[in-house]
Formats: C-alpha cells, structure tokens, sequence
C-alpha cells in the first residue's frame, strides 16, 4: 500500500501554556482544604464533598499501607 507524502502540520497558535509555570503544584494548605469541604458543605454538593475527601485521604492511606 502506498504511503501519501503529507505536509507537515503546522501550529498555528502558540501553546496554551506557553510562558506558564508548568510541573508539580504546592500541596493545599489545611485552611485551603477546610474552605473547599465548607463551601461544598454549604452548596449541599455531596457527591463532589465526598470525591474530594477521597481525593484528600487517598495520599495519606497509601502513606499508611507503605
């Protein structure tokens, strides 16, 4: 089967994240992860209060198992 020569692809914008500190982020501070569980308390959002309490005791459990 006969390959087609296609031209190269161009980006015709710049990056999304150019000039943008990209990597690892800080850890949430308690005070952060506290106002995050109040809102979400107050909003009465408990499905997305318990993905995120899983989210925040998931790194400590696996600490624990290690």
């Amino acid at each position: 089967m006969p390959t087609a020569n296609l031209p190269a692809i161009r980006a015709c914008r710049p990056a999304w994240n150019k000039g943008r500190v990209v990597g690892q982020k800080r850890p949430l501070m308690p005070k952060h992860v506290w106002a995050i569980r109040v809102r979400l308390e107050i909003a009465g959002n408990h499905r997305d209060l318990a993905l995120f309490n899983l989210a925040i005791d998931e790194p400590s459990s696996a600490a624990a198992i290690s």
